[in-house]
Order: structure tokens, then C-alpha cells, then sequence
């Protein structure tokens, strides 16, 4: 019975530390110039579809996972859509797209 609660308490730790050494997703951030020029923005990557709300000109997608996005920015009239491709994320970090200049 010892050994039993011995073996237990092990494969408790090791499952455990598997996840907590777990890394933590990563980022996407970015400001849309003109500020009033779009409403939300979109991170998409494989079949994981993020979308987030832009406040003041700025947007943030904070649980996205590590892979190669591409993120669509829904423009306003009169501006256009602006897409950014090949966006990568790495677990942990912030990636910042700094400004994006919507086209008319």
C-alpha cells in the first residue's frame, strides 16, 4: 500500500510539472492610424479564428497561441480592409505590428 501512494505521489508531480513548465501564449498588438477608422481586428491561424475590439486606434489579441497568423483589420467607410500576413507569435511574447495606415 506504501509503494501504491508512493507511485501515486510521483505520477502526481511529474503531471504537474508538465504543466507548469507549460509556456504561456503569446501577443499580437498593434494602432491603426486614423484612430476612428476601424472597428475590430481579426488573428487568424490555421482553424483558430481571435478577434478583439479597437479602442482609441489600438487593438490587442492576448491569448494567442504560437504559430504564423495573418490579421485583418475591419475598416471603416471610406477606408479599406488592411491585412498583414505571415505574423509570427512565439509562447510568452509580445509581437507589435506598430502602426497601420488605412488606405482609402
Amino acid at each position: 500500500m506504501k509503494k501504491a501512494k508512493l507511485s501515486l505521489l510521483a505520477v502526481a508531480a511529474v503531471a504537474f510539472g508538465a504543466f507548469a513548465f507549460k509556456g504561456f501564449d503569446g501577443s499580437i498588438s498593434g494602432k491603426v492610424v486614423p484612430a476612428d477608422g476601424a472597428t475590430e481586428a481579426w488573428a487568424v491561424s490555421g482553424t483558430d479564428t481571435l478577434k478583439t475590439a479597437i479602442a482609441d486606434g489600438a487593438f490587442s489579441f492576448a491569448a494567442a497561441k504560437a504559430g504564423t497568423y495573418t490579421v485583418i483589420v475591419d475598416a471603416k467607410e471610406p477606408f479599406k480592409d488592411a491585412t498583414i500576413t505571415d505574423v509570427k507569435v512565439e509562447d510568452g511574447k509580445a509581437t507589435d505590428l506598430g502602426e497601420i495606415k488605412l488606405a482609402q
